[in-house]
């Protein structure tokens, strides 16, 4: 069965502020993956990305914690239905205070899905499907009928030059069916905010 619609998912692409440009292979293998439409779930940090991603397909972002600067115009959230499923896109930083809590939580214990889950949930609760961000790590998991999804970074993966950086495909169905799919990107790595054939 072919899908409604086909959905690419970025998210901390940190262009300029930790790498200067896109994953080298990020635009190709958006298109090679059919996408209709490029949601960035935040940390775009400049417009030009936005631009970048255009010339694949038409791209709705929201505003991530580094995003203050150059795209403070981006919202924090952003819903849509699309055939039949109720999405939701949004960075996953939470409050400024609960940002810095999340901060000190992560030196402590390390990465928790548990703590992030209840961060997106408790602002889109209505969503089927949450397209969240922030933590650079890839999820994609079916928790009390909803999908949390995460294409990690796709720049630098929650543990630089051990986790590579990733994006995801999203595919619609009829009746609101969505699977997800986490895609790594090869042959490049990040040395000293440049890439580099690796």
């Amino acid at each position: 069965m072919e899908p409604l619609i086909t959905l690419g998912v970025v998210a901390d692409t940190h262009v300029p502020d930790r790498v200067n440009a896109l994953h080298p292979a990020l635009i190709e293998c958006l298109r090679a993956q059919g996408v209709q439409r490029i949601l960035h779930a935040g940390d775009v940090c400049v417009p030009a990305v936005l631009d970048e991603l255009e010339q694949v397909a038409p791209v709705s972002a929201a505003r991530g914690n580094r995003d203050w600067m150059f795209t403070p115009a981006l919202p924090w959230a952003v819903e849509m239905e699309l055939g039949g499923a109720r999405l939701a896109l949004i960075h996953g930083q939470g409050s400024f205070l609960r940002y810095w809590w999340d901060k000190a939580l992560y030196v402590l214990q390390g990465y928790r899905f548990e703590r992030y889950r209840n961060v997106v949930l408790r602002a889109c609760p209505h969503a089927d499907v949450i397209i969240y961000g922030h933590t650079h790590q890839a999820e994609n998991r079916r928790e009390g009928g909803k999908l949390f999804f995460n294409p990690g970074s796709a720049s630098l993966g929650i543990i630089p030059g051990r986790v590579p950086p990733s994006f995801g495909v999203l595919r619609i169905y009829a009746g609101g069916r969505v699977e997800g799919e986490i895609h790594v990107l090869k042959g490049w790595k990040v040395q000293r905010g440049r890439w580099v054939r690796g």
